[in-house]
């Protein structure tokens, strides 16, 4: 099991980022959540199994059809022990 932060920059808001990784994270079984910050940057806490994890922060290096991702800079996290994903702010 593994968890991890990743802030993601570009253009990434308003271009439903949040939206398709939470569907992303779904998909793969990870949970935690993702939130717009004041930056213009997307933060995502992602655990679960560790390929799972890895493979939504590869996503998270393209995202959406809309979005231009500049960069993504990741670092290890607690676990939340969560159990579903969620969008939040």
């Amino acid at each position: 099991m593994k968890a991890v932060q990743a802030r993601v920059s570009g253009t990434v808001q308003g271009v439903g980022f949040r939206w398709y990784a939470r569907e992303r994270a779904q998909q793969l079984g990870v949970a935690g959540w993702v939130r717009n910050e004041l930056d213009g940057s997307v933060l995502l806490h992602a655990e679960g199994e560790d390929d799972a994890v890895d493979a939504l922060v590869e996503w998270c290096r393209h995202g959406p059809p809309s979005a231009r991702v500049r960069d993504v800079v990741t670092r290890e996290a607690a676990a939340s022990s969560a159990t579903t994903f969620e969008v939040t702010g």
